[in-house]
């Protein structure tokens, strides 16, 4: 039937195969490009951080309450945690049919629910993700200086490149890693309190109390209240070492004089590395439906722009670019296509002689090429490695076709 129509309607024939190939030609500049496709798995991975905690403590208070909320989930298989110094791992494996999305949902409410027996210390709630390896990092970015102390190459990585980063059209959010937070240390000489006749209870709630930001009090009349605050936070090491934390027969006792008070940073114990040098990284991540080789290149036009407005002695290298694999295979598949057609008009024509029976499969195989891409648009589908395999494969099937 199809046959018929075509020959019996050339100018339809015609026209439908100019649509087609329009089609085509719109869905392969709106195709997004990955590295791999996007895949739900029923995997949920939760992180919990408390600074300075051993790894029994974070099992005991942290693991163990978030694992007895998440038991109460129906349709996990399988639930480990992994706990470190300051740091606490969970992965949550559902069954395969178990919605993705509202077992994210079931997970959110359960850490909600064990916020109450979590550790008051904890400065961060913990945090989860869905496992999915189209989301991994795009762009690595080391950020790193030579001459500025750790804790602002930190700082400016947070608050400057990473929030202009995130704003870039295609950008889902921008991760940290080997982060190296401003924080106060103290190393507390345990010989100096005991001279003082003091316990390190006192000394950690004098620092407590020192910090806390509350309000002082009020005053008020008939047409008005004021709120008085008293600035009384330390923010540095020098402002905590004339802390008065005890009083010795009528002398103060400062901080300094029992424990050795320093600028640092959070956690000693950890960091990232480039080029041998400790770094600030930043991973990139893609939107779902964003092209990967347009995102990258995006970032990489911002990054000169950006530079002028850090200080000098800040350096932003490219770690990690996925996006070349990307350009590589791209480029493999088109070469692919374009010696497989000409060896096809080729070959037909050394073995017939005759224009016209060359010229059919000459048409027919880019024809259902660039068709194959206006239905990957509407079916979903992306420019990854695994569809630029089967493109790669199916056009041995699309040769023989047209030869026949």
């Amino acid at each position: 039937m199809i046959p018929a129509f075509c020959i019996n309607r050339p100018v339809a024939t015609i026209l439908l195969a100019i649509g087609v190939i329009l089609a085509g030609l719109a869905g392969y500049r709106l195709l997004p490009v990955a590295a791999l496709p996007k895949m739900d798995f029923p995997t949920i991975n939760v992180s919990a951080t408390l600074s300075g905690a051993s790894p029994e403590t974070m099992a005991t208070s942290v693991s163990t309450p978030l694992i007895k909320q998440f038991e109460t989930i129906p349709g996990i298989s399988e639930i480990s945690a992994t706990n470190s110094l300051g740091n606490d791992s969970i992965v949550i494996q559902f069954d395969l049919s178990r919605d993705i999305d509202a077992a994210a949902a079931d997970v959110q409410a359960a850490i909600s629910r064990a916020t109450r027996q979590l550790p008051s210390n904890m400065t961060t709630s913990p945090s989860y993700r869905k496992s999915n390896p189209a989301d991994a990092p795009v762009l690595l970015l080391a950020v790193n200086s030579d001459e500025m102390p750790r804790s602002d190459v930190d700082s400016i990585a947070e608050n400057i490149i990473s929030p202009l980063l995130s704003t870039l059209n295609g950008v889902a959010q921008v991760s940290i890693y080997g982060s190296q937070t401003y924080a106060v240390r103290i190393g507390v000489d345990p010989a100096k309190l005991q001279a003082r006749g003091l316990g390190v209870d006192t000394l950690t709630t004098a620092i407590s109390n020192a910090n806390n930001q509350i309000p002082v009090g009020s005053l008020s009349n008939a047409q008005q209240q004021i709120t008085i605050d008293a600035d009384t936070q330390r923010t540095n090491a020098d402002s905590f070492k004339t802390l008065v934390i005890a009083n010795n027969n009528g002398a103060p006792v400062h901080l300094s004089d029992v424990a050795n008070v320093t600028d640092s940073v959070d956690n000693l114990d950890a960091g990232s590395w480039f080029d041998g040098k400790q770094a600030i990284i930043l991973a990139v991540q893609r939107q779902p439906d964003a092209n990967t080789v347009e995102v990258v290149d995006s970032i990489l036009k911002k990054l000169p722009a950006l530079k002028q407005q850090l200080p000098p002695s800040i350096k932003i290298n490219v770690m990690n670019d996925t996006s070349k694999s990307i350009r590589e295979s791209i480029s493999d598949v088109q070469f692919t296509l374009f010696l497989t057609i000409g060896l096809v008009v080729l070959v037909i024509y050394l073995f017939t002689g005759h224009l016209t029976a060359t010229l059919i499969p000459g048409l027919a195989v880019p024809l259902s090429l660039i068709a194959t891409f206006g239905g990957m648009y509407v079916l979903g589908y992306s420019f990854d490695n695994i569809s630029l395999l089967g493109l790669t494969l199916s056009v041995g099937l699309v040769v023989d076709d047209a030869i026949v």
